[in-house]
């Protein structure tokens, strides 16, 4: 008879895994055209979906073997993104066009992460992020921690503090959590995000903005599970995977039980809306970005798991060898 937790771990592996495959059965979708470099080209159509396949392809060949199928479909799908650049020919032309744009940093640092870097790109970049116009560019805190994140990602100097950053968002300031609503949510979850370096230390989280999360995350949760908000619910999966200390396993079991009811047959997870809602298969639009974090969120929540696992296995180990001398 298989164990409780077992299941549930088979469970979020396999739903992660359709996912993945989805993606990579419709990774044309991540093409660049001509419009990538067009002077009004849409930037969320173009380079937004490519850095966020890198950004989670990353990740998941973090927390995976080598020998894992996981990792392979993954590494095979970020030499597909890095080709789709002419291996980081295009970030120089994109400086060249737009040197004081801030999106061509952000996606170049998914691929920089995985040592895919281009030294002409880092070098002009370079010497943008000296001079003052970037240093004081105005954005949003969680984009400005993005960039900051970005920057020592790419071994460019940061130009800011990350903790003067996260004392601009409103998750710093611990707000009545009864103002969480979607933009809220989309703006935290980014914030530990970049925090954390897409889930990789934990530890980087503050320990009362951590406790604040732990008490609040799960009816947050809770909320957008009912309201069929899967998107935003993955993101508040990782986040619930990229917290200081042990998940909390009855939650993560619970939402990806009902997170699994969404995914459609071929893999795909809408970003709203349940299965008895559709008649046709989600068009790439409106599915990549939740699918892409759905595998995201898995590989996170596994990972988790794993180290729990691990640390119930020692301490199991500790009070076996601590008997009662005879």
């Amino acid at each position: 008879m298989t164990a409780p937790g077992v299941r549930a771990t088979r469970e979020v592996r396999d739903v992660g895994e359709a996912a993945l495959t989805w993606l990579s059965a419709h990774r044309d979708g991540f093409t660049l055209g001509d419009d990538a470099l067009a002077e009004h080209g849409n930037v969320n159509t173009t380079w937004k979906p490519l850095g966020e396949l890198a950004q989670v392809c990353v990740c998941v060949r973090r927390h995976t073997d080598r020998a894992d199928p996981l990792h392979v479909l993954a590494s095979d799908l970020l030499s597909f993104a890095w080709q789709q650049t002419r291996r980081g020919a295009l970030f120089v032309e994109l400086q060249r066009l737009e040197p004081f744009a801030t999106y061509p940093l952000e996606v170049y640092a998914a691929f920089a992460a995985a040592g895919l870097r281009h030294a002409g790109y880092e070098r002009a970049t370079a010497t943008v992020g000296r001079t003052r116009g970037w240093q004081v560019t105005e954005q949003e805190p969680n984009r400005r921690l993005s960039v900051l994140n970005s920057e020592r990602r790419s071994g460019i100097p940061e130009h800011g503090d990350m903790s003067t950053a996260l004392g601009r968002t409103w998750l710093a300031g611990l707000p009545e959590p009864w103002t969480f609503e979607l933009a809220a949510g989309y703006t935290l979850t980014h914030v530990i995000f970049h925090l954390t370096d897409w889930g990789l230390t934990p530890q980087a989280v503050p320990p009362p903005v951590a406790d604040y999360l732990r008490h609040w995350l799960a009816p947050w949760l809770d909320t957008c599970l009912e309201d069929e908000q899967w998107d935003l619910s993955c993101e508040l999966l990782a986040v619930a995977s990229s917290l200081p200390g042990p998940p909390e396993r009855a939650l993560l079991r619970e939402a990806w039980a009902r997170l699994s009811v969404a995914q459609d047959d071929s893999g795909a997870v809408p970003e709203v809306g349940g299965r008895g809602s559709r008649t046709t298969a989600p068009a790439f639009i409106d599915c990549y970005h939740s699918t892409l974090m759905t595998a995201f969120a898995a590989v996170l929540t596994l990972n988790r798991l794993r180290e729990a696992a691990d640390d119930d296995t020692g301490a199991a180990a500790v009070d076996g060898g601590q008997g009662v001398p005879g």
